[in-house]
């Protein structure tokens, strides 16, 4: 089969028919695991002795875990503006708890979903381990250290190389922790692979590789596809070995696809003398892939575009530590612009973003890392600016890039989202670090910043292709069932070298100008956007051309790290805000990628000179009269007018390919402006209205969930400004108090504002553009509340008791504004 000619036919892990253990279960496959969160301590500093059971812990701060301290830490202009001016260090965490052997001699599993960075984790004083990439997911056998009655788990994590990375981190044990139980035999880690072979008309032929721990002779394994209905729809059984492949047949199949994510459940069973001894509950979809050098992406047989968005894993103000809840927020609000794929920059993201796509359908792009054998510039002073520095992963490259490749796909081949797997990020930089002879060449080809010409005393890019091909052998080694690719940022310079050919499908970043010529010049080579701006023209490059299947927009979401200079938290290139909310470019992107009715508009001061259409337009409409202001309208109608209080201030106007937008410059006039998108048909598909609003008057709110049914699940509290009216003020920052009756607690306030450098983790906030969003947790009451930044949940005094049956209310003031409560029964 021609390598570049990719037919893949794909079953992989879903969502589960019970998610919040089934997810887990899917992770590890194999056991019992249970959150092993709460009842932590943390100490922020460099503490030798406390690896050792007998040290004395008992002044250190009590938390559950996730935990990300950084994000707790104070801004600051002298720390490195690549990671958010915030701060990193050495910190410790230790958790006693109570073992009890079991009388089935089973086995006891510490299983973290990831860990910020360089951490050696220790069990009574004994060393289990040490896992530097922060990225990973990991687990240690506890069994031969555990004793009975207390035993203390110690965490040493050391970020002390705060700047090693060109966007925010986080520092912590910024994931879950599971403690999992098994039996002496049983599945192995991430040891179940479920692939599609074969979908012909209502049918399809799924194989499940099955590794297991210790298997006995009589043992056997069983393997079992449910519906989403609950009914068995196929099922296998065979003697069991280290290594087993099982085959079903599946009849009246279900397709997993973006507008229908249809989930199975693989439940595996490994069977002793007829009883189960170990099983996992994995959810599965069944889907195929195509990729072809002239016509792009298949998706079950249907040709598609990719429209993609690369997302970090931070969430702002809640830094590494992201609730599902917000999680599914921020993607349910992408996939509502058109987004179709996410492209995890450029690391192995938390678990529970690749459920969620599988459950919402969105397609994945799974990337290992941003950093090879040698380190790349970290901006410590604005953003290309200054001297650079160079820490990074590149000290453990050499001794853990192949398990943590590995690990990867192990991990994460069971979700059908994942449908790429990426080996790096652009690692071959032209002289950042690798250098070639070709960038002495024609240097007008490159559009990337060189630092210079050819550096022969710069690491030889040739080895970009060695090393490109080894990583590709480690993916294929584990799942042959996705193309392999890598996002390429010196194309001119690795077209030099064995990278392209190393991979199955090459990814271009910033580089559109290269898509004809290398098209012509490598007609094998599956080619697509692996990192674009959001302008438009960016977009026509692949709208236009069926051999380039797709893009993904810098950025999906606003993020933290890769600052400006100061004051700036992060990069604002986002289609959705730090809130979540879409901004401009984020309604412009729906014009061009939704498939439904899209209309909007937004304004800013006719230009003095040229004709500057812009993506980044707000919808306000504040100006001083007789101002000539220009208004741009984003639809993916054909043609739209404008009206003002009901009369056309701008005549009905063709959509400009040329731009993609249509525009009127009218004099300001107070008022309702109203955009009407118009079909051919003269018909209205949508519009969009925007008012002119008097001075703050009130504060308005709402909850996006009526209750809680458990602790932890956590809320979002929108907050705007009004006038007296009811108009929202678009241009307030007034001040916003938030307080909390009730079984809850703030973990942050979110506004947005990428230049506000002050604390989101109080109860005070101001707005940015009249919004902002407060995210409210859940709380066990028969918990001790755990202080935040000196605070306890009340924000200062003495804790309150709290009624458990009590209502969550929302109280929010500002002076001079009319107060609201928002409740939570």
């Amino acid at each position: 089969m021609n390598r570049f000619l990719i037919n893949i036919r794909r079953a992989a892990v879903g969502a589960a028919l019970c998610f919040s253990f089934a997810g887990i279960q899917a992770q590890v496959s194999f056991g019992k695991p249970e959150k092993f969160n709460e009842g932590w301590l943390f100490n922020l500093n460099d503490i030798k002795e406390a690896s050792q059971p007998e040290y004395a812990d008992s002044t250190w701060r009590h938390l559950s875990l996730p935990h990300d301290w950084s994000i707790e830490g104070t801004y600051s202009p002298d720390l490195a503006s690549g990671t958010g001016y915030l701060p990193g260090g050495i910190g410790w965490y230790r958790k006693h708890f109570n073992y009890k052997p079991s009388e089935s001699g089973n086995k006891t599993y510490l299983y973290f979903e990831g860990v910020y960075n360089r951490s050696d984790v220790y069990i009574n004083g004994h060393l289990l381990g040490h896992r530097p990439n922060g990225y990973a997911s990991f687990m240690y056998d506890l069994t031969p250290y555990l004793k009975e009655g207390d035993n203390v788990i110690s965490v040493r994590v050391d970020h002390s190389r705060y700047a090693d990375s060109r966007y925010y981190t986080g520092s912590g044990i910024y994931r879950d922790v599971y403690l999992v139980e098994a039996p002496e035999s049983h599945i192995s880690q991430w040891g179940v692979g479920f692939e599609t072979t074969a979908v012909k008309g209502k049918k399809a032929t799924v194989k499940t590789g099955v590794a297991v721990e210790n298997p006995e002779k009589g043992m056997e394994v069983k393997t079992t596809l449910i519906n989403a209905e609950g009914k068995t729809v196929a099922s296998a059984r065979k003697k069991a070995s280290a290594d087993n492949v099982l085959t079903m047949t599946v009849p009246d199949v279900n397709l997993w696809s973006l507008e229908s994510p249809y989930l199975y459940t693989l439940r595996t069973e490994l069977i002793e003398k007829g009883k189960v001894i170990d099983s996992s509950d994995i959810p599965v979809g069944i889907r195929s892939l195509a990729f072809d050098p002239n016509n792009g992406f298949s998706l079950n047989g249907k040709n598609m575009k990719v429209k993609g968005v690369c997302i970090h894993h931070d969430a702002g103000a809640l830094g590494a530590v992201v609730p599902e809840e917000v999680w599914e927020r921020r993607l349910r609000n992408l996939k509502d612009l058109g987004v179709n794929a996410l492209r995890m920059s450029h690391n192995p993201q938390a678990p529970v973003v690749y459920d969620l796509a599988d459950r919402l359908g969105l397609l994945i792009m799974d990337e290992a890392s941003d950093e090879w054998e040698f380190p790349k510039r970290k901006w410590i002073k604005g953003w290309n600016k200054g001297e650079p520095g160079f820490d990074g992963s590149y000290d453990f490259f050499e001794e853990w890039i192949d398990r943590d490749v590995a690990d990867m796909v192990r991990r994460d081949r069971n979700h059908p989202s994942v449908f790429l797997w990426s080996i790096g990020n652009e690692v071959d930089y032209p002289n950042d670090p690798y250098s070639h002879p070709v960038l002495d060449g024609n240097n007008s080809a490159i559009s990337q910043p060189m630092y210079g010409g050819y550096d022969p005393k710069a690491p030889d890019a040739m080895r970009i292709g060695e090393i490109a091909k080894r990583l590709a052998k480690v993916v294929k080694g584990i799942d042959t069932s996705r193309p392999t690719t890598g996002a390429l940022a010196g194309v001119v310079m690795s077209n030099e070298t064995a990278y392209p050919e190393a991979v199955d499908v090459v990814g271009y970043n910033y580089t559109e100008d290269r898509y004809d010529i290398d098209h012509k010049t490598y007609p094998d080579r599956v080619i697509y956007g692996s990192e674009n701006r959001s302008d438009y023209d960016a977009w026509k490059a692949v709208r236009d051309k069926d051999f380039i299947f797709g893009q993904f927009i810098w950025t999906g979401i606003d993020y933290l790290g890769e600052s400006g200079a100061w004051p700036s938290r992060g990069l604002y290139t986002g289609l959705l805000d730090f809130t979540g909310k879409p901004k401009p470019r984020g309604m412009f992107r729906a014009s061009l990628w939704s498939d439904k009715p899209v209309t909007y508009i937004g304004t800013y001061p006719k230009p003095n000179r040229g004709n500057w259409l812009s993506i980044d337009a707000w919808d306000n409409w504040n100006y001083e009269a007789g101002d000539t202001i220009r208004v741009v309208c984003y639809t993916n109608s054909p043609k739209a007018h404008l009206l003002l209080d009901g009369k056309e201030v701008g005549s009905l106007k063709p959509m400009d390919d040329a731009t993609g937008i249509i525009h009127w410059d009218i004099p300001f006039a107070p008022g309702k402006l109203t955009a009407e998108g118009v079909g051919e048909n003269g018909g209205v598909q949508s519009s969009y209205t925007i008012s002119t609003s008097g001075r703050p008057y009130a504060i308005k709110a709402s909850a996006d969930r009526n209750s809680f049914d458990r602790p932890g699940e956590v809320a979002h509290i929108t907050i705007g400004i009004v006038d007296e009216n009811g108009v929202p003020v678009k241009l307030a920052d007034n001040e916003v108090t938030v307080t909390i009756e009730g079984p809850a607690e703030i973990i942050a306030l979110e506004s947005g504002d990428n230049s506000d450098m002050g604390n989101y983790r109080d109860n005070r906030q101001r707005v940015f553009r009249g919004n902002l969003i407060a995210y409210v947790r859940s709380i066990d009451p028969s918990k001790k509340p755990e202080p935040r930044n000196g605070m306890n949940r009340h924000f200062g005094g003495k804790p309150k008791a709290i009624d458990p049956d009590a209502p969550v209310t929302i109280t929010l003031t500002s002076p001079l504004l009319k107060p609201t409560t928002v409740t939570i029964p």
